[in-house]
This record gives C-alpha cells, sequence and structure tokens, in this order.
C-alpha cells in the first residue's frame, strides 16, 4: 500500500498521545508521517480503554473510551489505525468477556462496536488494527478486589483483537509478536521501554518502522 499523501488517522491511548517520548513530534505516527510523506492524525488520549469503563477516569477524561471518540475524527481518512487493549488489560476494567458479546462494557464486545463504528463512518476507508505491545506486567492475571479478575494475561488481549478482527476482514498488525520491544529483558528496557509499558524515542522509532514495513505490505 503507498502512504505518500494518505491521510492516516491514528486512533490510540497515552502511547499514541506520545507519553513516553520526550515530545508529540517523536511519537510513532509523527515519526511515520515524516518518513512516508502521509498525512498524519493523532487521537491518543491516555489511560483511554477500548471498551467502556464501568469506573470513569477522572475529569477531564471520564469515559473517553475509544469508539466515543470516533466522531470528532477527519471524516475523509484513508486509513484508520487502532492502537489500544494494553489499558484494557492494565486496569481490571471494564471485563473480558467473550467473543459473542457485543456489550460495550466488556473488551470483547467493546471491540466488535469499535469496527462496526469504523467501518460505518469510513465505508472505503483501510481499518488495520494494532496489537498492544509487551509489557512488563504481561502475565499478571490476578484478582482485582473491586473488579474480580482480569481477562487473563496480555497475550489474551491480543488474541482477543485478532479474532474479532478476523471476523470482519480487518488486516492485523501483530505488534505483541513482531515488535522487538520486550521490557523484560533488561536492556531493552532501558534502551527502549523504561517504565516497561511507555516506548521513548528510540521505542517510538521501532514502532513506526515496523508499522511502515506492514503498511506498505499490505
Amino acid at each position: 500500500m503507498e502512504l505518500k499523501g494518505k491521510k492516516i488517522v491514528f486512533l490510540g491511548d497515552s502511547i499514541t498521545e506520545g507519553y513516553g517520548a520526550s515530545c508529540v513530534e517523536n511519537a510513532y505516527w509523527n515519526i511515520l508521517g515524516r518518513e512516508t510523506g502521509a498525512e498524519v492524525f493523532g487521537y491518543g488520549i491516555g489511560g483511554t480503554t477500548i471498551a467502556k469503563r464501568n469506573v470513569p477516569l477522572p475529569e477531564p477524561n471520564p469515559n473517553k473510551y475509544f469508539g466515543s471518540r470516533v466522531d470528532g475524527m477527519i471524516p475523509d481518512a484513508d486509513i484508520i489505525v487502532i492502537f489500544g487493549g494494553t489499558n484494557d488489560f492494565g486496569g481490571s476494567d471494564p471485563a473480558f468477556g467473550k467473543m459473542e458479546d457485543r456489550r460495550l462494557d466488556t473488551f470483547y464486545g467493546g471491540y466488535h462496536q469499535l469496527l462496526q463504528q469504523l467501518m460505518a463512518r469510513y465505508p472505503e476507508g483501510q481499518i488495520v488494527v494494532m496489537t498492544p505491545l509487551h509489557r512488563l506486567t504481561e502475565d499478571d492475571g490476578t484478582y482485582n478486589e473491586q473488579y474480580g479478575r482480569r481477562g487473563g494475561t496480555l497475550v489474551e488481549y491480543v488474541d482477543a483483537i485478532i479474532e474479532v478482527a478476523g471476523f470482519y476482514g480487518v488486516p492485523v498488525v501483530d505488534m505483541f509478536r513482531t515488535c522487538p520491544i520486550q521490557p523484560r529483558l533488561e536492556q531493552q528496557r532501558l534502551q527502549l521501554m523504561p517504565d516497561g509499558v511507555h516506548p521513548n524515542d528510540a521505542g517510538h522509532k521501532v514502532i513506526a518502522r515496523r508499522l511502515i514495513a506492514a503498511l506498505k505490505a499490505m
């Protein structure tokens, strides 16, 4: 897929917002724009989830789940990239759910609804899904006193994304399995993801180049 001159929107969380990078200009999507000539638009808000939370975030983002922001994105995007899910895992809220769910307050249901919403808004656009990156606590499937059990480990959220995207025929860039950022390796954490969740400038470059290669190959 040719990227030069395309309008590409990126719907995401704090990583898309640029948290961890020295400035938003060094976020992965801005790097992609500079390196490909695409016109890029970032819609990232820290702490937000795919599904609607049962317990809202503090102001000013009390319930800015991904689907709540779709109508505010530019209407004529050529490519729509979704990069989320790590907060659904990390916060134990909302619930994980199952493939047949269409409820907005479960991860599965929220992803179904988000893809349906984007397909309706951008009937001629190419939707692309990115799975979450590795994170330091990805194997923690423990109980949370208030919300009950997490859906599972992070890889289970990754596989749920792939399953839902496959149902709609939406291509997936599996960052979890193909982007070489693994914070449980100390050297990689120090170089690319110091806090174990948010990539730094070098980490954003790794994400951008992996995504560029994947999009060009589509």
